[in-house]
């Protein structure tokens, strides 16, 4: 954990939830600087998370900013390098091997981003969707062949294709195998990790509609990873932003466009406008920092317009902002706050920046040619 840091209460129903993640820190070594040198990347830091059973979270950010490393902790496929992870109130890691395979095999499953290298395409789309069923033991043989025929009509798959290998399948063909596979095990949790960044345009509507039919369909808890902001919107009932690591603000998704409180929420919302009413993005200016070299204080704040030196000091405290939304900011938004008085603020703030920077300039290189004889 980052000196100054300290963990956020856990809320009382951990012990009801699906899953609850609680400071959950992931800490990388990389060799940055040589055969001996090795730097931390600090790939999470104290994630704060519970999901209820039925329940969509969606997770956006930037890439790097930690997205796919939250969603490998919440399926135990990550062990943290601190914190806990819980499955219907028993902590993964305090399991032995054998049951935690079970519990993780069985209760939760993941559908990838790319269905092209997600499936064997050595082995036909009968077996592809049987092996989680063999491997488990589930059933009897003529059962597994009957829930096979069930999960293949259950994701609009027709019969056709069972003996097909996915060489031979479309792009959105492809997919739905991989959700009826990740489906096989009836777990209760699935993670899914940018589903339709790989299928044409014209497919991922349809691959988002069958995700929240079956989602209905299942009661299944769904953790939706993507860039998409518009679709995480759409798909969610709440919605997790993350930056450099960090759980920054939770909110739930109808209130995400106009009333998100931290300014990073607000700039991600803003650059992918409504068509009935388009507004310039809030700019942000600059690079991600370094994940092995992250900023003192908060992390946002050597991107952010709002800052100034008790953001480089201090990392905010967690704030609630009403019912299942909570922010880490020292400067948040205010409430009735329109994105495009945002916009003016950071163009106002970039502009007196540069000022700044212009005039520093100038009266350095003054001073340095008075000295010169």
């Amino acid at each position: 954990m980052p000196p100054g840091d300290q963990p956020d209460p856990a809320p009382d129903d951990d012990a009801t939830a699906l899953v609850a993640v609680r400071d959950a820190h992931v800490v990388h070594k990389a060799r940055t600087g040589g055969l001996f040198s090795r730097d931390r990347v600090y790939a999470l830091t104290g994630a704060d998370l519970t999901i209820a059973a039925g329940e969509t979270v969606g997770v956006v950010g930037e890439s790097g900013c930690g997205k796919s490393t939250l969603a490998k902790v919440l399926l135990g496929i990550q062990r943290p390098t601190a914190g806990t992870v819980s499955l219907r109130g028993r902590n993964l890691w305090e399991m032995g091997a054998a049951e935690r395979r079970a519990a993780i095999g069985t209760g939760t499953a993941m559908i990838f981003q790319d269905p092209s290298t997600a499936l064997n395409r050595r082995l036909p789309v009968r077996q592809i969707l049987r092996d989680p069923l063999d491997v488990h033991r589930r059933g009897t043989p003529e059962q597994r062949t009957t829930r096979v025929r069930e999960l293949m009509s259950l994701v609009g798959l027709p019969p056709v294709l069972a003996d097909a290998l996915p060489g031979q399948l479309s792009g959105g063909q492809r997919q739905r195998v991989a959700i009826a596979r990740a489906l096989a095990l009836e777990p209760d949790l699935v993670v899914a990790d940018e589903p339709t960044s790989a299928l044409d345009v014209s497919v991922r509507a349809q691959i988002l509609n069958l995700l929240l039919d079956l989602k209905e369909r299942l009661n299944l808890s769904l953790v939706f990873v993507s860039h998409d902001i518009q679709t995480v919107r759409r798909m969610s009932d709440r919605v997790i932003t993350m930056y450099l690591g960090r759980i920054v603000e939770e909110s739930p998704a109808a209130h995400v466009l106009g009333e998100a409180r931290h300014p990073y929420t607000r700039a991600l919302f803003s650059a992918t406008p409504g068509l009935l009413a388009p507004i310039d993005p809030i700019p942000l200016v600059g690079p991600v920092p370094s994940a092995t070299r992250p900023p003192s204080g908060c992390p946002f704040r050597t991107r952010c317009w709002k800052a100034d030196e008790v953001c480089a000091t201090a990392m905010p405290d967690v704030e609630e902002a009403g019912p299942a939304h909570r922010y880490r900011c020292h400067h948040p938004v205010l409430a009735g706050e329109s994105t495009q008085d945002l916009v003016s603020q950071s163009s106002a703030a970039t502009a007196a920046a540069t000022a700044t920077a212009t005039a520093t300039a100038t009266a350095t290189s003054e001073a340095t040619s008075k000295e010169t004889p």
